[in-house]
């Protein structure tokens, strides 16, 4: 009798809770995080199977997407011929930055080409000292060729060319306003200042001797007043400075080549072109970004505490 008693009052210790005790916390949730909004960066990843806007928009939303797919030909296009040699089954990822009232600013770029069978990225960096953030290759070479004996030496992006399906007569040159603009080839101004509404003001140069060449350079800055018809310029000299006028959105060279029978010519064609190479003090910078950009573009949505 004694016994059953002990055992039932041990019985009741181990049921009463302690008064003084702390009920166990609940384990939280565990929290997800995305290392891509992390770094302030959206992700979009496609398979094109018809416009690129249209996939775009399918994958960013309506707002941004028709914007996007503006700034992500500008890459696209150093690789192949938009729209014509984008095939069906192609894939896009693209790492942006939404900004207000601005274009998005793209980071990085991975696209696997079936017309070329690869996959090829672009990565935007800025090296330490430079002016403008450009769009590199995994190699460290400029993803964007430059002209030899170019009307422009200093400028941001190309942003049009005529071969990014916009049917677009001339190649643009984004540039602050005042930025020096240089004859390709010695020549004789033609006109200056026609159609201004359009063009604002402008220069016609038509080359001496040689192809007989005719360049045109739109949405200048005032034109100095010594510049007229007749006047000659040797290649590399001073003619004008960019500007943003005329039918211009955002201060910008248009450059247009031209033969005397009006035929539109491609400077990139009609120019000798390069690769600039970054330079080996900024390569290790380089790198890295590029790593940390291949490592977002990879990455998972992952959970965590």
């Amino acid at each position: 009798m004694a016994q059953a008693t002990e055992e039932a009052a041990a019985q009741t210790l181990n049921a009463a809770p302690d008064a003084g005790a702390v009920a166990a916390a609940p384990t939280p949730a565990p929290v997800v995080t995305d290392p891509v909004k992390a770094a302030g960066l959206e992700r979009v990843s496609v398979s094109i199977t018809g416009p690129l806007e249209t996939a775009l928009v399918g994958a960013a939303g309506a707002d941004v997407g028709p914007a996007l797919a503006q700034v992500v030909t500008r890459t696209l296009v150093w690789w192949v011929a938009v729209p014509s040699e984008i095939l069906r089954n192609d894939t896009l990822e693209v790492l942006f930055e939404r900004r207000v009232n601005e274009e998005p600013l793209v980071h990085a770029v991975r696209f696997t080409s079936g017309k070329l069978g690869k996959t090829l990225s672009a990565y935007r960096y800025q090296p330490d000292g430079e002016p403008n953030a450009r769009y590199y290759l995994s190699s460290g070479d400029e993803l964007e060729l430059r002209l030899e004996r170019s009307p422009i030496d200093d400028y941001e992006q190309v942003t049009s060319l005529l071969r990014d399906g916009r049917r677009h007569k001339g190649v643009d040159f984004r540039t602050p306003v005042g930025t020096p603009i240089k004859a390709p080839f010695n020549g004789v101004v033609k006109r200056k200042n026609w159609n201004f509404s359009s063009n604002g003001n402008c220069i016609e140069l038509v080359e001496s001797g040689g192809k007989g060449r005719r360049a045109l350079f739109l949405h200048l800055d005032e034109v100095d007043k010594s510049v007229k018809p007749g006047s000659r310029f040797s290649v590399g000299q001073v003619i004008a400075r960019s500007g943003n006028t005329g039918r211009s959105f955002a201060p910008h060279l248009h450059y247009q080549l031209m033969t005397q029978t009006d035929r539109v010519l491609d400077p990139y064609e009609q120019h000798k072109t390069y690769r600039r190479s970054l330079a080996s003090q900024h390569r290790p910078g380089f790198e890295a970004e590029m790593r940390r950009m291949d490592g977002l573009l990879s990455a998972a949505v992952v959970a965590g505490k």
